[in-house]
C-alpha cells in the first residue's frame, strides 16, 4: 500500500494503490479538501472502484455456466493492491490482474486498469478493462466517489442542494435489503434542483437508471455549485448512510447495479452487465470543482 500524489497548477490529488482509490481532491490556491476523509464511525472509504459486480447480489452469490460463485458487495478489487503502470505530472495509471484467487470468486482472467487525469480543475477518472483469454468475459464497473457535504464551516447538511442537468423530475428504483426493489419513487425537480433533505437517504441509495442525466452538482447554501460530476453511463447512484446524518454524500457512475430482489438468472443475463467479445471496455467520469 502506498499513495501517490499528482498535481497541476489548479488541483491536487492522492491516490492509494490499495483499490486504486481517490483518497484526496484539493484546491491549489486555498488547499481546500473536497474528498470524504473515510471515519469509519461513518464510512471507512472515500471513492472505491467498484469490480466486477456494482451493488450486492441475491444470497451473496451468482452463477455461471450452472456453477455458483460467492462474492461480497461490489467485488474485490477496492481491496485489492494495484500496480503502478505509469505517472506523470499530471496523469497517473494503476493496473490489476487476475489471479489463480480472483479466478476461485470470479472465473474471468482480466486485466482491469484505473487512470487519473488532472486538466485545469477537473480531475478525469478512466477505467479500461480487457480480457486475458480468448472467451468473451462479463462484468460490472462503478464509481462510488464520496464528496464533503457540508464543506462550509457553519453549515448543515439541509442547506445543500443536488442539481442534475434535467429539468422536471428523475425516478429512483427504490432499496430493499440492499437490493432492488419493486417499487419507484418519483422526485420533483425545481429547475433541475433536488433539497437534501433530512430524509433523502432513509432508503438507501437513489438508484436512477436509463440516462436520465449525465451530470450532478453539489451546490452549497448560496445555491451555487462547488463540485460536479459529468459521466456518459446508463445510470448512476445519489449516497449518503442512512439515518446517520454523515457529512458527506457519493454521487456514483455505474455501468452495472445491483440484483433484483427476484432475479435468480445467469450472471451473463443480469441488467446492465457488461460484455467484453474483444478489445478493450473504456469508460471515464468528471469531477470538476468550482
Amino acid at each position: 500500500m502506498a499513495l501517490f500524489q499528482i498535481s497541476n497548477s489548479k488541483i491536487t490529488i492522492q491516490v492509494d494503490s490499495l483499490g486504486a482509490e481517490l483518497k484526496s481532491l484539493k484546491s491549489v490556491p486555498d488547499s481546500r479538501e473536497y474528498m470524504w476523509h473515510g471515519d469509519p464511525a461513518y464510512w471507512g472509504r472515500t471513492s472505491p472502484v467498484l469490480f466486477p459486480i456494482v451493488g450486492g447480489l441475491r444470497d451473496g452469490i451468482f452463477r455461471v455456466d450452472n456453477q455458483a460463485y460467492s462474492m461480497g458487495q461490489h467485488g474485490f478489487a477496492r481491496d485489492m493492491e494495484f500496480q503502478l503502470k505509469s505517472q506523470v505530472a499530471s496523469e497517473i495509471w494503476f493496473t490489476l490482474s487476475s489471479d489463480e484467487e480472483t479466478l476461485k470468486k470470479y472465473p474471468y482472467p482480466f486485466l482491469l486498469e484505473i487512470g487519473y487525469e488532472l486538466v485545469e480543475r477537473t480531475v478525469i477518472v478512466k477505467w479500461r478493462v480487457g480480457s486475458q483469454g480468448k472467451e468473451p468475459i462479463w462484468f460490472s464497473i462503478g464509481g462510488h466517489p464520496a464528496f464533503l457535504c457540508p464543506i462550509d464551516p457553519g453549515t448543515d447538511q439541509t442547506q445543500y442542494r443536488l442539481v442534475f442537468d434535467t429539468k422536471e423530475s428523475i425516478e429512483s428504483s427504490c432499496i430493499e435489503g440492499g437490493l432492488l426493489g419493486k417499487t419507484k419513487k418519483t422526485y420533483a425537480l425545481r429547475d433541475g434542483i433536488l433539497p437534501v433533505t433530512a430524509d433523502l437517504f432513509d432508503g438507501d441509495a437513489l438508484v436512477i437508471e436509463g440516462d436520465q442525466a449525465h451530470s450532478v452538482s453539489l451546490a452549497g447554501p448560496n445555491g451555487k455549485p462547488y463540485l460536479t460530476v459529468e459521466f456518459d453511463a446508463p445510470l448512476f447512484g445519489v449516497w449518503s448512510p442512512p439515518k446517520k446524518k454523515a457529512p458527506f454524500i457519493c454521487i456514483e457512475p455505474w455501468y452495472g447495479r445491483c440484483d433484483s430482489v427476484d432475479y435468480m438468472g445467469d450472471f451473463k443475463e443480469r441488467e446492465w452487465t457488461q460484455e467484453l467479445s474483444g478489445g478493450v471496455f473504456e469508460a471515464a467520469y468528471r469531477i470538476t470543482i468550482a
